[in-house]
Formats: C-alpha cells, sequence, structure tokens
C-alpha cells in the first residue's frame, strides 16, 4: 500500500511539472507549426511592370470598307482598301491602295486615294503616300457662288476632314478649275479659300473664255 501512494505521488509530481510547462510547449508547438506554414505556403506573384505597347498590328482586313457616321445618321466617310492593318499604340489603321470619299459638314464631297494611307480612329484624318490624289467636287457655295473643282496631288498628301485643310511638306500640284500650281510645300484651308504655297512656287492661269459680247463666261 505505501509503494502504491509513493508511486501514485510521483505520478502527481511529474503531473503537476508538466501543467507547468504545457502552455510554454503549446506556445513552441503553434509557433513551429506558423513558420511551417509561411514556409510552405505558396508566394504571392509579384507585381509586373506593363510593357509598353509596341508598333505591331493586332488584327488585318482585306478588301475591306469601313463607314463613319455623323451623330444624325448621315455618312461622314467611307474608305476602302485591298489591306489594313489596326495599330493598338496609335490607334490607326494603315491601308495598301486606300480609296477614300467623305462628306464635309458643309455638303463638300472630297474623294482620295494612294498607294497607302493612314487613318485615325474616327476616319476624320487621314495620311496619304505614294501618288496621292485628293479631289473636292465643284460646289456651290451659302452665298450661291459656285466652287469650282480642286484637286491636289503628290507622293504625300495629309487630309483633315472636320478642318477642311489638305497639307503636305513635299512637292504638289494644286489645279484649281483650269489653273494649276506647283510648290514644294502646301498648307490649304477650304473654310477660308485660302492656300499658302511655299518654295519654288510656279503658276499657269489659264483666262476663261469669252461670251458674246466680249464679256468673260
Amino acid at each position: 500500500m505505501n509503494n502504491l501512494k509513493s508511486a501514485w505521488g510521483r505520478v502527481r509530481d511529474v503531473l503537476d511539472r508538466a501543467t507547468i510547462y504545457l502552455p510554454i510547449i503549446l506556445t513552441a508547438a503553434v509557433a513551429l507549426g506558423t513558420y511551417w506554414l509561411v514556409r510552405n505556403a505558396p508566394k504571392l506573384l509579384e507585381p509586373t511592370a506593363k510593357a509598353a505597347p509596341t508598333h505591331e498590328p493586332d488584327y488585318f482586313m482585306r478588301d475591306f470598307v469601313i463607314k463613319n457616321f455623323l451623330p444624325n445618321g448621315d455618312l461622314r466617310s467611307e474608305l476602302h482598301g485591298k489591306e489594313g492593318r489596326h495599330y493598338p499604340d496609335t490607334d490607326t489603321v494603315e491601308v495598301d491602295e486606300v480609296n477614300m470619299r467623305s462628306v464635309s459638314p458643309q455638303g463638300y464631297t472630297t474623294r482620295s486615294t494612294a498607294n497607302r494611307g493612314i487613318s485615325n480612329s474616327d476616319g476624320s484624318e487621314i495620311q496619304l503616300f505614294g501618288n496621292a490624289v485628293v479631289i473636292r467636287d465643284p460646289s456651290v457655295g451659302a452665298n450661291g457662288k459656285p466652287t469650282p473643282r480642286l484637286e491636289f496631288r503628290g507622293e504625300f498628301l495629309h487630309a483633315f476632314l472636320d478642318t477642311e485643310r489638305v497639307t503636305s511638306n513635299k512637292p504638289v500640284t494644286l489645279i484649281r478649275g483650269t489653273d494649276q500650281f506647283t510648290a514644294d510645300n502646301l498648307d490649304y484651308d477650304n473654310l477660308s479659300g485660302v492656300a499658302n504655297l511655299t518654295g519654288r512656287v510656279r503658276g499657269l492661269l489659264v483666262p476663261s473664255a469669252a461670251a458674246p459680247g466680249g464679256k468673260p463666261r
């Protein structure tokens, strides 16, 4: 009996000591478990710098037509091409064998052709390269005065539909009715009717045919 009491006393001593160190043991176990989880948890993806867009086409078109309309539903421009490539970095369309027809808010119809063209996203601006031609059909102004046919020719022409301008930093030919001018540079504003020709400028003015009675037609 005494031996049994003695053994039970030793067991109680061990349990008491274990109870004292139990919080420390549990804390250590939790710390080790947390460390293991941190070590083995999947790493978060590090943020990567967004790559700058490159001048590479993101889609192609062949034998296509692109139409743009005014808010009232009227046709603003119609762009035809043999092949087109859209560049997302500049939001432009490069067109081979470009053929474009546009109508200005004032009602003027303009036709543009070239070996290659670059149009902005809404078709309000186009650059023409190689055998570039821009023709504005004859019309009647708001004052009732007829406006003769205008034709621009060159290896490069830059047409702005909204502001009705045609510019070029290359040699260009301007034909107005029967008159013809050549220059190294051109800036034509249709709204003001002023053509600014610079560089080597030459002109050929053809007199109007005289009507019966000696008055020019």
